[in-house]
């Protein structure tokens, strides 16, 4: 652990969890909101910009996001870093190097950042108890797969005009059924849509430019506000997922 987290087993109580009052998650039946605070050892809090898990890593342990968001991303040798995904609210993060043995990837707070803090040790109580929650972490793990597949298609067949509006439209709608964003606004950096959509951040700054004086987006201080949500998930050829409820532990 780094001075940049603390962690306490003085932890917010499960029954208590902000995140059951979200639509957008399924709450847990009685046995299970039972068995998974036990299964929780505490919170971790993490400062913004502080490496959360260490691709190499052997972690003895699982997270699930509380509150705020991170990245997970790769590095190669030379420092080039290539951001897989984002993590917010409700996401299991360390699931890889609980089955793994080691993180391939490493992860960090874009954001101050809560963790529940769970046993990786006791993970396989889970699937030998409670069945539905362990279908729930393969329909997790699913759900993973199948934003990666958006990403990989945007870094290799959308132009850099539907890259950057794709992810853009991706975030926010993340964002706002996690309870991050609320006026459309998005704490990120240019440097970050960069390393995530694998173009220069000339590019990148030119291609924001783009859709600025389409009255699409602003860029601000603090990030970028969308402005017409709609037209960039038009340029995109993307569409929201179905709404279904989604589990977390």
């Amino acid at each position: 652990m780094t001075k940049e987290q603390e962690f306490t087993h003085k932890s917010l109580p499960c029954q208590q969890c902000p995140l059951r009052k979200r639509e957008v998650f399924r709450d847990f039946e009685g046995d299970e909101l039972e068995f998974v605070g036990r299964f929780k050892k505490g919170d971790l809090a993490v400062k913004k910009g502080a490496t959360v898990l260490v691709e190499g890593a052997h972690n003895p342990h699982l997270y699930t996001v509380l509150s705020g968001w991170g990245f997970r991303y790769k590095l190669l040798e030379d420092g080039r870093r290539q951001i897989v995904n984002y993590v917010m609210p409700g996401d299991l993060v360390g699931l890889q190097g609980s089955l793994m043995g080691e993180m391939k990837h490493s992860v960090e707070a874009l954001s101050q950042m809560s963790l529940c803090v769970f046993e990786k040790a006791e993970l396989f109580s889970l699937y030998k108890k409670f069945p539905e929650l362990a279908y729930d972490i393969t329909w997790i793990a699913s759900r993973e797969e199948c934003m990666l597949d958006d990403h990989l298609l945007t870094v290799g067949r959308r132009t850099a005009l539907e890259k950057v509006a794709y992810l853009l439209v991706f975030i926010l709608d993340r964002a706002r059924q996690s309870g991050l964003s609320r006026n459309g606004t998005l704490a990120l950096t240019q440097q970050h849509v960069a390393d995530t959509l694998g173009i220069s951040l000339v590019h990148t700054n030119k291609t924001i430019a783009r859709l600025a004086s389409r009255n699409h987006l602003k860029w601000e201080d603090g990030g970028c506000k969308i402005l017409n949500q709609e037209a960039l998930a038009e340029l995109a050829g993307w569409t929201p997922g179905s709404g279904v409820k989604r589990p977390f532990l």
